[in-house]
């Protein structure tokens, strides 16, 4: 059920209550930066995945029957991150912030005057429900190895460049576990 449809609310970063005025404003303002015309931030694939979203969302019969799908996809992810082992799950989450943190630093080499990435794309090229990566956004933050810009998407920052070049070679997930505890033993 998750792979057959997008979460149409996420692709617009919108959220479920937003009232009809706010879903058609979202989409013209990122219609506009996406359109592939745009030369310096179009994407084809992203406006064709918000023009798809867009006429779902602004047809009130269609966003209705679209809400009742979005309400049981809602509560999959969630029953999902329920089920999960804890002791799993701290290595889940691990190897995730290693995974955001080495795709901030490819983007960060690759293309130096764009950098970011949303919360969306992060979910997107991690396979993780957006909802699921706020916590580890947030730890990422915290230990100051990513920043959010303006528009709330993430960019990798000097030391989280640091981070990732004084462990290359090592066990990435085993340092950041590490990291999480503050014993400069385990680092």
């Amino acid at each position: 059920m998750a792979d057959a449809q997008p979460d149409y609310y996420e692709v617009l970063q919108i959220s479920p209550n937003a009232d009809a005025d706010t879903v058609q404003r979202v989409f013209r303002m990122l219609a506009q930066r996406f359109h592939p015309d745009n030369k310096e931030t179009g994407n084809a694939d992203r406006f064709r995945a918000l023009h798809e979203a867009y006429s779902v969302l602004s047809v009130p019969e269609k966003r209705a029957q679209y809400d009742v799908h979005h309400q049981a996809l809602r509560q999959e992810r969630w029953r999902f991150a329920a089920s999960v082992n804890s002791n799993d799950d701290f290595d889940l989450e691990q190897g995730v912030r290693a995974t955001i943190l080495e795709i901030l630093y490819a983007r960060r080499r690759a293309e130096p005057s764009n950098p970011a990435f949303s919360p969306y794309d992060l979910s997107q090229l991690t396979g993780q429900p957006r909802e699921h990566l706020e916590f580890t956004f947030w730890y990422l933050n915290q230990k100051k190895f990513v920043t959010r810009d303006d528009q709330s998407r993430l960019t990798i920052t000097a030391e989280g460049v640091d981070y990732i070049e004084q462990h290359r070679g090592t066990n990435i997930r085993r340092r950041l576990a590490a990291a999480a505890t503050d014993d400069p033993a385990r680092a």
